[in-house]
């Protein structure tokens, strides 16, 4: 039950601030939920009607009354909402216009209106009545909703003054109300929330009024219900029968806690009742709070979302933490330096980190070392079960501490493109589609982000499997755009130098590193650049060097042979300067290689893809760095 503590806590702490209170994704009060209205009715404060409009897409989030079994509904026969709802509720014309209820209402269809109609008669009677609910009240009972919209121009009826259920017409024609509503939903399905209008009074939105919500909370939680010891706050309090969904999206009708099953096997052998409260009693007030938090926290962005999976990371009281899921950019704004700058000389790993630590120290000034963080992996097989697939609880310091030590241990100079350029760690995703491609599996996807969740919050290594997959792809680039193949040179050299943290890779060319896979990494680069600078600038044929590079990786002795003969052609068009200053270079690195060490047939490990990387980069800045002073001499007229 920590999840829910630790939830409630949260609610407790974030409810009264008023930068949650006043923003675009307020925390939800208890007894309402969100849901997407597609229909908005303008009533008078006599109940007379006055207008109705179909809503577009930025304005479909409503925060509506419910009640328990409201707020999780679901099934063929759904208990309504107390306020807002659907036309089959609402509408006491729903069948005269030929509109279809549920299977469940099959044998009574007038019931789903009359329930509503018996609901809202009971609040109005109630201590706790509003004078919109008045309002409301008086026009439902008319019985014309339906009749009303029709005249509006809001929903559409054919020849037999039906609801019309699907468009044929032309696409340039289709009424507003088809475009809006999900994909296989008939209009009869639209939802439809209220605004009451009253002369001297400014907030006629029913959603947006705060006295009628407390209206609403007073009268629900002043019900007759079961109570009995809430596990959670260890009280007396008001017993939940029923538990939230809708925790992702709107439509989401899976639950954390469900235990309403009384004629399977859900208690055989283990309880004496069928109610669920010998496994689990928690108080309506704690996992309406708890859920309305964590349906918070997702909708806040401050969630990684992918399909049905989620992953949450939150402080209790509502400060700002870094995301684990960001790369280096996205969460600290690295870019990469200018390569002209003093701190790309040596190993910019040295800069890198001195900047991380002020980014991590702005982040413990706000957070404090005492903060509790909470990191929480949702995900549900079934469309009714959701389960917690990742729980961690740590401290502000604690947690700073070890994205701290992710950035650092798996960052590498990352080029995702010509304009997305930066030092540091790569986000899971990236790392899924590196080792498995742009086209990966949605399960896979999913599983492969699970597996890196622990290595950043937990320190467990790097799953092998993905470096390996990653250093494969990059080897064999057939069908890889050049920016996806330098894009996963980045990522692979990260996942590799995040896997070594004992050899102690630097950011940098290390010409003293004299290991068989470092030297080979570096001949390969050379030979990558000397053949590039012979071709014309514009061109977008990847080099002998790179195109060999799964063979070089396998065979690298044998390789080498082939690619230092395919130089020989490309030589005679390289400036004889360049030219003296590779094939020096060459041999200065062929000298630093042991007899044995050169004609290993073995295969090449990861480490070459370091000092690939490494040396391209280097040959690269100074033959920028050569064109630039060509250039200004050309320009003086020297």
């Amino acid at each position: 039950m920590s999840w829910l503590n630790q939830l409630y806590e949260t609610y407790e702490q974030c409810a009264e601030k008023p930068e949650f209170i006043d923003s675009d994704n307020p925390l939800l009060p208890i007894c309402h939920t969100y849901q997407n209205a597609h229909i908005e009715v303008i009533i008078s404060n006599t109940g007379a009607f006055l207008r109705a409009k179909v809503l577009s897409k930025g304005e479909l989030s409503t925060i509506i009354p419910c009640t328990e079994a409201s707020g999780g509904r679901s099934g063929s026969k759904p208990v309504n909402h107390p306020l807002c709802d659907k036309l089959q509720y609402l509408s006491g014309d729903f069948l005269h216009f030929g509109g279809i209820v549920t299977t469940g209402f099959k044998k009574n269809p007038e019931e789903p209106h009359q329930n509503y109609l018996d609901q809202l008669t009971a609040w109005l009677d109630s201590p706790y009545t509003h004078p919109k609910i008045e309002a409301i009240s008086t026009y439902v009972n008319k019985g014309q909703l339906i009749a009303d919209l029709v005249k509006a121009k809001i929903l559409e009826v054919d020849d037999e003054n039906k609801l019309l259920k699907n468009w044929d017409g032309d696409k340039e024609d289709k009424p507003e109300l088809f475009k809006i509503i999900p994909a296989g939903q008939s209009p009869e399905g639209a939802f439809v929330r209220w605004r009451v209008e009253t002369v001297g009074e400014p907030q006629s939105a029913t959603w947006e009024d705060r006295s009628l919500m407390q209206a609403w909370i007073n009268y629900y939680t002043t019900r007759d219900a079961a109570k009995g010891l809430c596990m959670v706050t260890g009280k007396e309090s008001t017993l939940a029968e029923q538990h939230p969904s809708g925790l992702r999206h709107g439509a989401d009708k899976a639950k954390l806690i469900s235990s309403n099953d009384k004629i399977g096997y859900t208690y055989r052998g283990r309880f004496t009742d069928k109610t669920g409260s010998q496994a689990c009693t928690v108080s309506s007030e704690v996992t309406q709070k708890a859920h309305n938090a964590l349906r918070w926290l997702i909708q806040r962005k401050q969630a990684y979302r992918y399909g049905d999976q989620v992953f949450v990371a939150w402080a209790k009281a509502g400060t700002d933490i870094p995301d684990p899921f960001s790369n280096t950019n996205q969460l600290f704004g690295m870019e990469a330096e200018n390569e002209n700058s003093s701190q790309t000389t040596g190993d910019i790993g040295q800069a890198f980190a001195k900047k991380l630590s002020k980014q991590i120290a702005g982040y413990q000034s706000k957070l404090g070392s005492t903060e509790q963080i909470i990191i929480m992996g949702l995900d549900s097989a079934t469309p009714g079960r959701m389960a917690i697939t990742y729980y961690r609880e740590l401290t502000g310091s604690d947690f700073l501490q070890r994205i701290q030590n992710w950035h650092e241990s798996v960052s590498w100079d990352q080029n995702y493109s010509k304009d997305i350029k930066f030092i540091g760690a790569p986000s899971p995703k990236d790392i899924a589609e590196a080792a498995y491609g742009q086209r990966i599996d949605d399960k896979l996807r999913k599983a492969t982000v699970e597996r890196l969740l622990p290595c950043i919050i937990d320190g467990v290594a790097i799953p092998q499997d993905l470096i390996t997959s990653s250093h494969n792809r990059l080897c064999n680039r057939v069908g890889m755009d050049a920016w996806e193949w330098e894009k996963t040179l980045g990522i692979t050299c990260a996942l590799v130098r995040g896997s070594q943290k004992e050899r102690s890779y630097k950011m940098a060319l290390e010409t003293d590193r004299i290991s068989r896979d470092y030297l080979y990494g570096r001949l390969l680069a050379i030979a990558d650049h000397l053949e590039y600078s012979a071709l014309d600038r514009e061109s977008k044929r990847p080099t002998s060097a790179t195109r060999l590079m799964h063979q070089f990786s396998m065979r690298p002795y044998k390789t080498w042979k082939n690619i230092e003969l395919a130089l020989t052609s490309y030589k005679p068009r390289i400036h004889p300067g360049l030219l003296y200053k590779l094939d020096n270079l060459i041999d200065d690195v062929m000298d630093k290689f042991t007899s044995d060490n050169f004609i290993d047939p073995s295969p090449l490990s990861s480490e070459f893809l370091l000092a690939f990387h490494s040396q391209r980069k280097e040959l690269w800045k100074k033959s920028d760095s050569q064109d630039k002073t060509e250039n200004t001499t050309e320009e003086l007229g020297v």
